[in-house]
This record gives C-alpha cells, structure tokens and sequence, in this order.
C-alpha cells in the first residue's frame, strides 16, 4: 500500500512539474511597457487618469473627427486600411489600442464594458476632442462604442457598428477560465499561443495574409496582454449588449452596419437583430468577407463608410 501511495505521489509531483514547466515555457511576456521602450514603438503616446495609452492621430485640424475602436485581442493596427482612406478623404481619424493590448498600458484593473467606455472618454478629454464625433466600433468594439454613446450621448454624431458583438460567450462556453489559476494556466498554455493562428478563421481566406502571426504576437510580449484578455472575458460574461443597442434605436442618431456575409465569429444572421434593435438602422453586406471585411475588402468597406460620414444626416456641427 506504501509502494502505491509513493508512486502515487511522485506521478501528481511530477504532473505538476509538467504543468508549471509548460507554463513558463509558453510565457511569452518578458517585456514590460516601460517609457524607454517606448520611445522605440511606433505612433503617439499620452498619459490618462487610467494610464498610457498608444495612439494615431492624423488629417487635418479642420476636418471632422472619426475615433475607431477596435475589439478583443487584434490592436488598433486592424483598422490600418480604413484609417488610411479617412485622412484621405480629409477626416482627422484616432484610432487607439484599449488598455491591455497593443502599446498602452495594461493597469491592474476590471476589464469591463465600462472600464472601456471610461478610457475612450479620458482619451478624449486629454486630446482635448470637445465636438461631437464621428464613432467606429469592430467586433467587441460595437459595445464599448454602443455604452459610450448612452453615456454620453452629446458626443456622438454618427455610429458605425462593423460586425458588432451581440451577445458574449455564456458561462457555459468559458467555464474553466473562470476557475482561478486553472483559466490563467489555460489561458498561458493553450488559448495565448493559439489565437494566432485562430484568428486565420476571421477571414474568408486567411492564408492571404502571411505576415498576420508576426504583426499580432509583436503585443503578446509585452506583459499584462494575457491577463488583460483573461479579465475581459471573465467580465463581459453577462453583459446586456442589446440592452445598449435597444437604447441607441430609441435614439434620434444615424447609425450604419456592415457585415461579412461569411463571418463565422459573430454570426452573420446576428445581424438580423441589430436591424430590429436599432431600426434606422443602414445595413450593408459585404459579400464573400469574413468577421474582418475592413482589412479583408478594403476595396468595398472603405467607399460604405465614407458614404456614410458624408452624408449630411448627423454633421458634426448639429450637436
């Protein structure tokens, strides 16, 4: 029975020495976000009561102003193609990375919808943007953008939802995540490293984009990215988006939808209930496109949105 118990007990320590070994291994942050780093990165930086937070601001001072928001885990660089085409079009455009990814800080904080909405409204205020804008939001963007347009309803003139999350991941769905330290080892060994190459399944025809891995890890080894997607998750369990999107429909506030008709990660037919949610609504397809029409067709994305913030519904100089 002794003999038993000993090779028991060498099996359960050697497992967890597995465990933790992979652990280690797989941690890929050993870089902090320090301001001698910094100077190194790309793009603006800008202190806020919450923390550093990196951003692109460009066009000119006279054009009106379109902030992108962009969502989960992809930076502010997915919205390169349509950033680009604003300026162009002579819009002065911020776009910038939520707290815990990219190049801005990741605070020990809840990552909750709100904890978003607050950072995009210091953002502003420090940047020193008064005037109603113009507001983008991709994928978990859509909520962030939807509460921060109820909560501040006089700063928005125009809202472009671009595949909006509708309703987030169930308890059901991220169960073991929710344990502690068996979600952060998950997350270290086996979400982290994969989501990547995951993210192939964002668009239509992924293998078009062969540098995509090398762009998205560049985050991943600044430390706080892991916890910050952790936190997130764990947080936006239960959030009311249709709650927030009924709201806007209640509102007198021109709002445009796009969509890949292909998308497989917030479910094309979704869309059907942002339609009846926010009734006037302006709904455009993109046709073979993924969750990442923006950066996937360009072509066809970019012309929809500049329509739309020219037309004269909502200028900025009604508010």
């Amino acid at each position: 029975m002794k003999f038993f118990l000993k090779i028991t007990t060498i099996l359960i320590l050697l497992g967890a020495l597995v465990a933790t070994s992979a652990y280690f291994f797989q941690n890929e942050e050993n870089v902090e976000l320090t301001d001698e780093v910094r100077k190194n990165l790309p793009g603006s930086f800008i202190k806020t009561p919450f923390g550093i937070i990196h951003y692109e601001l460009a066009g000119p001072d006279t054009g009106k102003t379109v902030v992108l928001v962009h969502g989960l885990s992809v930076p502010s660089y997915i919205w390169e193609p349509a950033f680009s085409d604003l300026v162009d079009s002579g819009y002065r455009v911020l776009c910038f990375d939520l707290f815990g990814r990219g190049y801005s800080d990741r605070p020990e904080a809840e990552y909750t919808i709100n904890f978003f909405s607050q950072q995009l409204a210091g953002l502003l205020k420090v940047l020193k943007i008064n005037k109603p804008i113009y507001l983008a939001g991709l994928s978990m963007g859509g909520p962030i953008v939807a509460t921060f347009t109820n909560r501040y309803p006089e700063m928005v003139a125009k809202l472009i939802l671009v595949a909006p999350m509708v309703f987030p991941p169930t308890l059901e769905e991220i169960s073991p995540v929710q344990i502690p330290l068996v979600g952060e080892y998950l997350a270290a060994v086996y979400l982290l490293p994969k989501l990547a190459d995951y993210q192939q399944s964002h668009f239509k025809k992924g293998a078009q984009f062969k540098d995509w891995d090398t762009k998205f890890q560049d985050q991943i080894q600044y430390t706080g990215y892991r916890r910050a997607i952790l936190s997130t998750v764990r947080n936006f369990i239960g959030l009311d988006a249709v709650k927030e999107y009924r709201e806007l429909g209640m509102r007198d506030l021109p709002v445009q939808l796009l969509w890949g008709r292909e998308d497989k990660i917030v479910p094309f037919a979704l869309s059907d209930t942002l339609r009846t949610l926010i009734p006037q609504i302006q709904f455009h397809i993109i046709e073979e496109a993924g969750h990442l029409m923006l950066y996937e067709k360009p072509e066809e994305f970019n012309p929809l949105l500049i329509d739309f913030l020219s037309s004269g519904a909502g200028s900025q100089g009604e508010k």
